[in-house]
């Protein structure tokens, strides 16, 4: 099953939550700001690195379809 996140960059506030629950899912830019959205998960190991880091992310500016 594949994941497909998405990011509303008007709502990320640049706490870099998604990055620490989710190192190898979510890029962060220079400032932390998440810079994902977009991005298809396929990996077992990756799919719950997603869901920790949308779960994580205060402003809920992360879904996962």
């Amino acid at each position: 099953m594949e994941l497909l996140i998405r990011v509303d960059l008007g709502k990320c506030s640049g706490h870099a939550r998604c990055a620490a629950k989710g190192p190898d899912v979510y890029e962060l830019d220079e400032e932390g700001f998440c810079r994902s959205d977009g991005m298809v998960v396929t990996d077992e190991a990756l799919r719950e690195q997603a869901v920790r880091g949308m779960r994580a992310c205060r402003e809920r500016a992360i879904t996962i379809d």
